[in-house]
């Protein structure tokens, strides 16, 4: 066939015709296979009907470039052909471009620009480069984007990682959760409704500084709505969620047949109860200790019925937070130092959930542990736990600085995995199915606003979390309420308002778009110390191995020559 071609007259017209034929199709059409064991290059497909499904343009603008560390540069690298990818099966509603902010403004304008860019969620971050051999130059830059959609905007915030990790195996991590984060920031903005979560009052729960932080995530993620349990009828049509934080007051009866028929009718409740008073302030104002006693919510019952048990004690860790405590006195001065503290302990994911797969430690303050209980029909996955060398210290009990008297109080931390936060889903039964009389439901339905339900009608979440101060923040004199799971000595954030925000996400948003937080990257390091041993062998190898290879086929194609000519 191509002799054929050739002899024609005008073949060169028929291959540039050909050739050019060929690049508009590869540049129309065009896939690739994913060969990495961890679908590493792989589309899930909830991004691909996110993207099909955008009906305006969206615009993304990273950050994340310039003169950058090799580590950061190939997140940027990734981040670009994830976007690229994106871009193309938006079929062109999606749009991106790299800028560094503030590039070319003097440098008080630089500095106001940097203010926004903080304001809205996007941190700085101190790149440090290596120059020359010994020498090292730092800078700041921005991993983050920011999306926007029809004059909305959202940050994402590139960066990801866990205490303890070193900075290759951060943005390794951070590689990972990429995805998950641009899809969670456009199906946020593209969402035609947001759905409605309340935060439920009218039991002493908190209406002060320290859940700040707390409203103002919900506000900006949400339809945030205040829900008076005394008063207020819920209906699982209009509030998709129902948030109770840290109640200090029992609940009655009618509060809990409300959010019984609200379980019923397939809403969903997250639960962040402390059962017993136990508060840091307690332990400073009292400068020695104090007892831990049971706050009698009266909630027992109906978190049993729904298959789970807060128990009456504190759950210590040695995996824990660290907090300033008085050890000594000098000259009439208080020595301070930073002691681990038990009762901070730092949970994980015991479960590979997506809700809490891929997160960072969770800080939290005077935990109980959690049991669960037989409840027919509902699936029970536990979202957060202590880690190996954990104890519990049952109640009433004094609660001390110094937790830790000695050897044998070491040797008392033999548990692993306690749970503090649990996922319960199904069709749940209701608690007052056997105990109401016709009349008692009679009754009940005047204050729910619909006929007594004795089991769910519709599948239906609920977690329920044994720390209250989980989402609540630290109110500080000189900057006011801190983020949630931040430490104010310690001076780093933990991932509390991430746990919160996937808690709500797969409660009220594209369960599939969590799905993503799955992805996990294997991190393929090479021996740092060989590396720097053999550099200038493996250097000079790569640049004469391909040379010597030229010159050896040269001499051999020549050699071919000259015997085959010479005969």
């Amino acid at each position: 066939m191509i002799q054929k071609i050739i002899k024609y007259k005008y073949y060169w017209l028929i291959l540039v015709i050909g050739f050019a034929a060929l690049l508009y199709i590869s540049s129309r059409f065009h896939s690739k296979i994913d060969l990495t064991k961890e679908k590493r290059f792989s589309i899930s497909p909830a991004t691909k009907e996110l993207l099909n499904n955008l009906d305006e343009k969206v615009e993304v603008q990273v950050f994340l470039t310039g003169n950058l560390s090799s580590g950061f540069r190939k997140l940027s690298l990734a981040t670009e052909e994830l976007l690229s990818n994106y871009r193309d099966i938006s079929n062109g509603k999606l749009s991106f471009k790299f800028r560094r902010p503030a590039d070319g403004l003097p440098d008080t304008l630089k500095s106001l620009m940097y203010d926004s860019l903080m304001s809205i969620g996007i941190k700085p971050f101190n790149n440090e480069l290596n120059r020359a051999e010994g020498e090292k130059t730092e800078q700041v830059i921005f991993p983050a984007a920011v999306v926007k959609y029809k004059g909305k905007i959202k940050a994402v915030d590139l960066m990801s990682g866990k205490s303890g990790q070193d900075e290759e195996s951060s943005l390794n991590y951070s590689e990972a959760l990429l995805e998950f984060k641009f899809d969670d920031a456009i199906e946020k903005l593209t969402k035609k409704e947001q759905p409605i979560v309340a935060y439920a009052i009218g039991n002493g729960e908190p209406m002060n500084p320290t859940v700040e932080d707390l409203v103002t995530t919900l506000k900006k993620n949400y339809r945030a709505a205040l829900f008076d349990l005394k008063r207020g009828i819920l209906n699982a049509d209009s509030v998709k969620t129902l948030i109770i934080v840290k109640p200090t007051l029992a609940f009655t009866e009618r509060d809990k047949v409300k959010i019984d028929q609200y379980v019923m009718q397939g809403g969903k409740v997250v639960w962040f109860i402390d059962r017993l008073y136990a508060e840091f302030d307690s332990l400073l104002r009292s400068r020695t200790d104090f007892i831990a006693f049971d706050k009698n919510l009266e909630l027992d019952d109906i978190l049993f019925k729904y298959g789970v048990r807060i128990n009456s004690d504190l759950l210590q860790d040695l995996n824990c937070a660290k907090q300033p405590l008085v050890v000594g006195n000098a000259g009439g001065q208080p020595q301070i130092e930073r002691i681990p503290f038990p009762y901070y302990p730092l949970l994980t994911s015991p479960s590979g959930h997506p809700i809490s797969r891929n997160l960072d430690n969770v800080l939290s303050i005077f935990p109980s542990s959690i049991d669960t209980v037989r409840a027919n029909g509902i699936k029970k996955t536990v979202l957060l736990s202590s880690d190996t060398s954990s104890r519990t210290i049952s109640t009433p009990n004094l609660v001390s600085l110094q937790s830790i008297k000695g050897d044998e109080d070491l040797r008392s931390f033999k548990k692993s995995f306690v749970p503090v936060a649990v996922l319960l889903e199904g069709k749940f039964n209701s608690l007052y199915t056997n105990r109401f009389t016709q009349a008692a439901k009679d009754t009940a339905a005047t204050y729910t606003g619909i006929p007594f339900i004795s089991s769910g009608i519709k599948e239906s979440k609920q977690i329920v979390v044994s720390d209250a101060d989980i989402v609540t923040n630290i109110i500080t004199q000189s900057d006011g309420a801190l983020t949630m799971g931040t430490q104010q000595f310690e001076n780093y954030q933990f991932a509390n308002k991430e746990f919160l925000l996937n808690c709500l996400d797969y409660l009220v948003g594209n369960p599939a778009i969590i799905e993503t937080r799955n992805k996990d990257f294997t991190l393929r390091l090479l021996d740092k110390t060989k590396v720097k041993d053999e550099k200038s062998f493996w250097q000079t190898l790569n640049v004469v191995l391909p040379l010597v290879l030229i010159l050896l086929l040269a001499l051999l194609m020549q050699w071919l020559r000259k015997k085959k000519y010479s005969m």
